[in-house]
């Protein structure tokens, strides 16, 4: 492949691929669950945004906070946890975003499949595997759409490296070097006591659960593909980590035809994040990645021929919440699914058992992308 095949290859691609020539008509109200830095900062302004989307009710578990944080975000209704359940302004939302802490997210969905409401909730899904199990078949028995929030999933650069991975463009894949860091009581919550270091809240760890899930999934979307087994080595020892296995984590994922991939993940580094796939032919490289307020950077090497593409800066959550509004004004099936997200789940049980031997990951059913 010489250097005008590879730019051929990095010019073709339509951006948001996911959707039809002719967009969809209508739409689509949200209630958000969870009032968090996450929702004020990021859902919210994404749907506010959005063409296809509308927040129209926001929920927390008080129902003055849930007005209060309407009024500041020009929502129309907030309302306590306690009256969601109740279906309380049912008819004022089509559908249910979940950003409540992880062992929270149980309740929630299973209270917004009772109100017969698709429902986006937010990764990792639950604080267990049996829980996010439980999730899914909530949803199943409903017959409403769930979707877990990968937002990598729908970032034009990822989904632009993932159609030259499976068109070959660095021939058979060999490896993957994935890593996702922040400081998150410095840079993002300096309180010890949040949910993210609080096992009961937060389920099996800190920096693998919040973190190391996106270069893994981002993986396993690359590739088509999830793992077979994993193993691990973790490490905590600084003031707020106390109760929490990984404040640091390095783990080895076995993927099928011999790719092996190793990440790492802290909640207490240098904030950066980039995954490498190098195959026998070239490498592809996305640095940075995984942070919404980062561009995303994609380059691809093959025999001694490297393009870099560059996208329009988009914002991450604005392309997902598109998608899943998309998707449902469309009557399509939605992507990644929850039977998708509890894969992630078994592979974080496994990393945060803290093996050093090869951990086997349940055979999971793959599912068409």
């Amino acid at each position: 492949m010489n250097s005008s095949t590879l730019a051929a290859y990095l010019d073709d691609f339509d951006r948001r691929d996911w959707q039809e020539a002719t967009p969809a008509d209508g739409t689509v109200r949200f209630a958000m669950v969870g009032v968090g830095w996450w929702v004020r900062e990021q859902a919210a302004p994404a749907v506010a945004a959005s063409d296809l989307c509308e927040t129209t009710v926001l929920v927390s578990r008080e129902r003055e906070k849930a007005a209060n944080a309407a009024d500041a975000l020009g929502v129309e209704r907030g309302i306590s946890a306690a009256e969601f359940r109740d279906g309380v302004a049912a008819d004022a939302y089509d559908a249910v975003y979940v950003c409540t802490p992880n062992a929270a997210h149980l309740e929630t969905v299973e209270a917004a499949a009772a109100l017969d409401k698709p429902v986006l909730c937010e990764k990792p899904m639950e604080a267990s595997v049996e829980r996010a199990e439980a999730l899914v078949d909530a949803c199943d028995a409903a017959g409403v759409p769930l979707m877990v929030a990968y937002r990598m999933q729908t970032d034009p650069a990822v989904r632009r490296a993932r159609e030259l991975v499976q068109a070959g463009a660095i021939g058979d894949v060999a490896a993957v070097h994935g890593h996702m860091s922040q400081r998150l009581l410095r840079d993002i919550n300096p309180n010890p006591e949040q949910w993210r270091l609080n096992p009961d809240l937060a389920g099996f760890g800190a920096s693998v659960t919040d973190l190391g899930v996106y270069p893994l999934n981002t993986t396993r979307f690359l590739l088509d593909a999830d793992p077979r087994a994993v193993q691990s080595m973790l490490y905590s020892a600084h003031d707020g980590f106390e109760d929490v296995p990984d404040e640091r984590a390095a783990f080895t994922a076995r993927f099928p035809d011999g790719v092996f991939a190793s990440f790492s993940a802290s909640q207490r580094a240098y904030e950066t994040g980039f995954l490498r796939v190098v195959g026998t032919e070239g490498e592809l490289e996305l640095d940075p990645a995984f942070f919404n307020r980062n561009g995303s950077a994609l380059t691809v090497t093959r025999e001694g021929q490297s393009a870099e593409i560059g996208f329009e800066s988009v914002d991450q959550m604005e392309e997902e919440f598109d998608y899943f509004a998309d998707r449902l004004l469309t009557d399509r099936p939605v992507y990644p699914t929850g039977e998708h997200g509890v894969v992630d789940m078994r592979v974080i049980e496994a990393v945060l058992d803290g093996e050093t031997d090869a951990h086997p990951i349940a055979e999971p059913a793959l599912t068409s992308r």
